[in-house]
């Protein structure tokens, strides 16, 4: 009877989350513009997707962002993790609050709070431009904290003397970094760089204060929103979900498959 209930349970549970992305990617292949009534199977509003340059612009400016803030964030985030990770206690806990704070600070507090510190900056020195630079910083900020989060726990669980035997070994620092600690950390450097992509392709309120004239995805969307939103949504936001189940499917069967060959290592 619990087996039954438990399994009623997760279906429910699977239902309420998923449903809703289930019905979006339905009326993607819907022939008319009706968000209740399917009345036919079609591909045009993914032909249209590929013809609207609003959209594609959109798409190829947040794909920028978010892969090239993603990237500094994790490097930049990735040492500071091990800069935290070797301080004394008291001021490792005052730094780890202090970089919390965007985590816990509401969106809209870091957006109206950098778009004043960029109109100062503009003021100041005359030639800041609201824009590409504004908006990389802006996703570098908030996503920097995420990367530390992601990349400490594995420092701390990280056994210090294999990063010394390096050492005694021959190694200098930046060899027993590159050798030893950067491949037990790597777990944390790649769920931090996933975390701070998805991040940085859905931010719509930072987005909002600090892009300037330039027009993210989010912001494009909640555009077309206000009068109702279009099909051609629908198509780009399934093709967006299908990828990112495939890249997470690919990460899980290689996990899958690295678990395997350790255990037939350990075996052998």
């Amino acid at each position: 009877m619990m087996k039954t209930a438990k399994k009623i349970y997760m279906f429910l549970l699977f239902a309420f989350l998923y449903a809703p992305i289930f019905v979006m990617i339905i009326l993607s292949f819907n022939d008319s513009k009706s968000r209740t009534i399917f009345t036919g199977f079609t591909f045009k509003w993914y032909e249209q997707l590929f013809s609207n340059e609003v959209i594609l612009k959109s798409l190829v400016v947040t794909l920028i962002i978010a892969i090239t803030s993603s990237i500094f964030a994790t490097l930049l985030g990735t040492l500071a993790a091990v800069g935290i990770n070797r301080m004394k206690k008291l001021p490792r806990k005052l730094v780890l609050n202090i970089s919390y704070m965007p985590v816990l600070n509401p969106e809209i507090i870091t957006g109206v709070s950098l778009l004043l510190l960029f109109a100062v900056v503009k003021n100041y020195t005359g030639s800041w431009v609201f824009g590409w630079p504004s908006l990389f910083i802006a996703h570098v900020t908030f996503n920097v904290p995420y990367v530390i989060l992601s990349v400490l726990p594995k420092l701390r669980q990280m056994d210090e003397r294999l990063y010394e035997a390096a050492l005694d070994l021959g190694c200098n620092e930046k060899q027993a970094f590159f050798k030893v600690v950067l491949p037990e950390i790597s777990p944390g450097i790649i769920s931090g760089f996933l975390i701070a992509i998805t991040y940085s392709i859905d931010d719509f309120v930072i987005s909002y204060f600090t892009s300037g004239t330039l027009q993210t995805l989010p912001i494009v969307i909640f555009s077309m929103t206000r009068k109702k939103v279009s099909p051609e949504i629908n198509a780009l936001s399934t093709i967006m979900f299908v990828i990112v189940l495939a890249i997470l499917l690919l990460i899980n069967l290689k996990d899958i498959s690295d678990e395997k060959k350790l255990n037939i290592k350990q075996e052998a």
